[in-house]
């Protein structure tokens, strides 16, 4: 097995680093949203800034170290490559870049079929929260999908979209199934993505609804169904919220983004629910859960930077 070269600190971040990309991308959606512009872009630079790291180290790891690639791939936390490129996309094209966004699409499309194929061929009773990510890595496509379609990047695209929303939602029961309910008092805090998948699935289900191309029966059935996956993210955003207060969990753990993520993701989701179905108590909930998750953001960047500051200073110590 060929180590990195020693100094690459991202070259030992476990696949699940992908959530860092998906918590910072969505963060930048959700300040675009509120009009906070610079904060927005500097979230987004930072999120493609990590997205670029971890594609090289991606990329390394197939050509270089297959046996590894392969293993990692096997497990949950891989489909973040899928979810952390969609929702980058959809930052790409909010700032205008729909070439860029189109290309992001088309990459997270390819990657989704051998990652969520290799990963459910290891499901199993009892997975902690990290298996909602099946829905999260469709969910992501369906929001991007329908993100260039509002854009005008093509109809089909919006069709499209619907399909992987209807499949994402299938996904997450079959992911609530094998959920280990226990995790909401022990998880490390992947146990959020629970409330995040449906969170990111609202956020298609808005986006599905301000399209064009549904009308009558349909419009009313997306801007029903998006409104009750609101409710439900709320619910297990509650529910989670309460499990940390009740069993805290102190202490850095790169799971921790995946918290992060389902944070930024619901805020985001209310601002967009708010829009597309002219609820407007929502607005303000998506307001106050930005900033709930911004903190929480700085929290865990913080936790994280100490964290690889220690790791580095005990590899440069140890004997070579």
């Amino acid at each position: 097995m060929r180590d990195h070269p020693q100094g690459h600190w991202w070259a030992e971040l476990p696949p699940a680093a992908g959530a860092v990309v998906m918590a910072t991308g969505i963060l930048s959606v959700a300040l675009r949203l509120t009009d906070y512009e610079i904060p927005s872009l500097v979230f987004f630079a930072l999120a493609g800034l990590v997205w670029v790291l971890l594609a090289f180290d991606f990329l390394t790891r197939l050509f270089g170290d297959r046996r590894r690639w392969r293993s990692e791939a096997d497990n949950p936390p891989a489909l973040t490559a899928v979810a952390a490129t969609t929702v980058l996309g959809v930052r790409c094209s909010m700032h205008g870049w729909g070439d860029l966004a189109y290309a992001l699409l088309a990459v997270a499309a390819a990657l989704w079929p051998v990652l969520l194929l290799s990963v459910m061929r290891h499901w199993h009773r009892g997975m902690p929260g990290v298996a909602f990510l099946v829905c999260v890595a469709t969910q992501g496509l369906a929001v991007l999908a329908a993100t260039l379609s509002l854009a005008g990047q093509g109809d089909w695209l919006g069709r499209a979209a619907l399909v992987a929303f209807v499949l994402g939602l299938l996904l997450y029961v079959e992911a609530l199934l094998r959920f280990d309910f226990g995790q909401v008092r022990t998880g490390a805090g992947d146990q959020w993505i629970a409330g995040g998948a449906l969170a990111i699935s609202a956020l298609a289900g808005s986006k599905l609804t301000l399209s064009p191309l549904w009308t009558g029966a349909g419009h009313t059935a997306l801007r029903v169904g998006t409104l009750v996956l609101v409710g439900l993210d709320l619910a297990w955003y509650v529910v989670l919220l309460a499990a940390e207060a009740a069993w805290p969990r102190p202490g850095y753990d790169i799971r921790r983004w995946s918290t992060v993520f389902p944070l930024g993701m619901t805020a985001t989701a209310c601002l967009s629910t708010a829009t597309a179905t002219g609820v407007d108590w929502l607005t303000a909930t998506g307001r106050v859960l930005l900033w709930i998750a911004l903190g929480f953001w700085v929290v865990t960047a913080g936790a994280t930077v100490l964290s690889l500051r220690r790791r580095q200073s005990q590899g440069t110590s140890s004997p070579a």
